[in-house]
């Protein structure tokens, strides 16, 4: 069996039984980049030297007994929006092209402190704006599913990467389901945490009421592990309070009396026939093993979407402000004086999904608009809020998709934006509530694309979460990536 067929808490205990070594575990995920990256174009940056010094370090301490994490040895991607010290970074955008931080991100540091190896940075919507991956100033990333189809955005890197074997997990960042996307279009589990219990401190900002930090992995366990580590309170992060329990804990094939909730509002029009099918038969699942399942009305979910992007496009535009050729990143070769040096930089440095955004989020925030549209959006937010507080009193779980339909295909959604915003239906509520929100797989359609499950919990409801997703992880059995198929099958 190769190494790639592992879940990374698996290779963690290989690792920590002598059974395979760092090094060996790392030069398989590079031998794996070497052969599949100019197919998937997962990764903006792979630090294939910087990765195998790590190993020999990290090797060292793992035998000195000074390392003893649950992930300790094990290799990993980060999505190319965190700061990475002394290695390039650049939300794959143009702009930052040219972008290495003399700083790690909180949750890189605590990985790193954990044992990780760090093998890249993967590629992404340009400053996460997107949901199928393909505003990337470096290129496309493919579903390792079907190439010809989107792996979901912004954090589609990260999620391909974890579904071709080319890492055994990554870090994403969800703003409006850009972890939970891709894990669904991806076949892998992705967790968004509840707003603040990570770090955002060395996150590149998109919208910064609505960033989240988060795991993209092969299981459940995996997703647990990882979370624990990156979670913490930092006091760089104003936001940052941390979880005060271990997730691990909550590994428990157990869902009896659970109280499961289904928005009738996310089964209707727009749902295709085969994730509805799939969702209820998941549903149902939980059921038998004795959860209390049934459905509910949650209203205004039709508004969530236009005070989603208000709201995003309004935060955007002011923290994309920063990005003007002055003191870091690309600035135009000839201008004539200041303000035409910012307005060249920005022009030729901002792909256009950026440029709408920025825009977008200037006139909602512009004199005369204000009160009109941002106002009115933060308003709508609040009830939402109040919406999800109200289900939540009732259940201790929501159930739904995590997106409409399977992957799309490549080019579909990003001739017209209006429908790429709409792929987002069932995940922005979550962000803009704060709320912990997790992905795993649970079927496919007929044509072999995989169908995300989508679990929704109060706030640090993480635990409930993971309890909900191991069961019915536990109950449905392996699922396995056509590369993870394919690593089962060989010997390293």
């Amino acid at each position: 069996m190769s190494i790639l067929s592992l879940t990374a808490t698996e290779l963690a205990e290989k690792i920590k039984n002598k059974e395979v070594t760092v090094l060996e575990a790392t030069e398989a995920v590079l031998k794996q980049i070497e052969e599949k990256e100019d197919t998937y174009n997962c990764y903006v940056t792979v630090d294939k030297e910087g990765a195998l010094k790590r190993a020999e370090e990290v090797q060292k301490k793992i035998d000195e007994g000074t390392l003893s994490g649950p992930l300790a040895g094990v290799p990993v991607a980060i999505k190319d929006n965190m700061c990475t010290k002394g290695l390039l970074t650049t939300c794959s955008s143009k702009i930052l092209g040219n972008f290495i931080p003399t700083f790690s991100s909180q949750a890189v540091i605590n990985l790193e402190e954990a044992g990780a190896v760090i093998i890249g940075k993967t590629n992404m919507d340009e400053f996460a704006m997107g949901s199928t991956s393909e505003t990337s100033a470096y290129g496309i990333t493919k579903n390792p599913w079907n190439v010809e189809n989107v792996p979901g955005g912004s954090s589609g890197g990260s999620a391909a990467a974890v579904a071709a074997g080319e890492c055994f997990y990554a870090l994403g960042s969800d703003t409006g389901g850009s972890i939970r996307q891709p894990a669904g279009y991806c076949g892998v589990v992705g967790l968004k945490p509840t707003y603040g219990a990570v770090s955002r401190y060395g996150l590149i900002a998109y919208g910064s009421s609505l960033d989240q930090i988060g795991p993209l992995c092969k299981s459940v366990k995996d997703c647990a592990v990882i979370t624990d580590i990156i979670s913490s309170k930092d006091t760089k992060d104003s936001t940052s309070v941390g979880l005060d329990y271990k997730l691990v804990d909550s590994l428990v094939d157990d869902v009896k009396g659970l109280k499961i909730g289904i928005p009738k509002d996310y089964l209707g029009e727009g749902l295709d026939s085969e994730v509805k099918d799939a969702i209820l038969k998941a549903a149902d699942v939980l059921k038998e093993k004795g959860a209390i399942v049934e459905e509910f009305d949650l209203s205004l979910v039709d508004y969530a979407i236009p005070a989603y992007y208000t709201i995003a496009a309004a935060e955007a535009s002011s923290n994309l402000e920063r990005f003007d050729g002055i003191k870091y990143g690309y600035r135009t070769a000839e201008f004539t004086d200041l303000h035409n040096m910012y307005k060249k930089t920005r022009s030729e440095g901002f792909g256009a999904e950026v440029k709408r955004r920025i825009m977008l989020g200037s006139f909602v925030l512009s004199s005369g608009y204000y009160d009109a549209y941002y106002l009115k959006a933060l308003k709508v937010k609040a009830l939402i809020k109040q919406e999800f507080d109200k289900a939540f009193s009732k259940y201790d779980v929501i159930l739904g998709p995590v997106a409409p339909t399977t992957a799309p295909k490549i080019g579909s959604s990003l001739s017209d934006p209006i429908k790429m915003y709409l792929g987002d239906i069932y995940t922005i509520s979550v962000n803009l509530c704060g709320l912990p929100g997790l992905c795993l797989p649970c079927g496919k359609d007929s044509n072999g694309l995989p169908i995300g499950l989508q679990l929704i919990g109060d706030c640090f409801k993480e635990d409930v979460l993971i309890r909900t997703a191991y069961t019915y992880e536990q109950a449905r059995g392996e699922f396995l990536t056509p590369d993870q198929k394919a690593f089962a099958g060989k010997e390293d």
